[in-house]
């Protein structure tokens, strides 16, 4: 739970992970000798790379790569000093700005997850009323613990379902 509830330290949060992914992929793509900075065809790589790790890494539905084309205009809006190239500042900015939707439909999953989740919770506890043997054990636990319990068990729910 304390993993699912780290994910709403909100800006700072995003910029690291972000940061996190660009600067491991920066590196991985610049490894290669003669190129200090990225060309369209190493960025596109980069790009695949790291919608790999955005669909590894963060809850959610599995996120496709931009075209060559988007990813091409994008880059000339990040290229600052226009040689072509990125540099690894030009490519944490090209990045933000490529994955900014992909972290708002991640965030909008988990709130309403951690909000409608306790709320079909209370729901479901009092359907359970009539159900004999469960609706007993139910009715005992304190409301804060089943809707703790209910929201845990969704958000495994949907990482597994993730995972396969």
């Amino acid at each position: 739970m304390g993993q699912v509830l780290d994910k709403f330290h909100g800006k700072q949060w995003r910029e690291k992970q972000i940061r996190l992914i660009a600067d491991k992929v920066y590196d991985r793509i610049k490894n290669q000798p003669g190129r200090p900075n990225l060309t369209f065809e190493d960025l596109y790589i980069a790009v695949l790379l790291v919608y790999n790790d955005i669909n590894k890494r963060l809850p959610g539905p599995h996120f496709d790569p931009p075209s060559k084309e988007q990813v091409r205009a994008m880059m000339q809006d990040c290229d600052i000093n226009f040689d072509g190239e990125l540099d690894n500042e030009e490519f944490v900015n090209f990045i933000c700005q490529l994955t900014s939707d992909t972290f708002i439909v991640v965030s909008q999953g988990l709130i309403i997850t951690l909000v409608v989740a306790p709320t079909v919770a209370m729901a479901t506890k009092r359907a359970t009323e009539g159900v004999p043997g469960v609706g007993k054990v139910v009715q005992r636990l304190p409301n804060a613990i089943y809707a703790s319990l209910v929201t845990l068990a969704i958000v495994m729910f949907q990482n597994s379902r993730h995972q396969i």
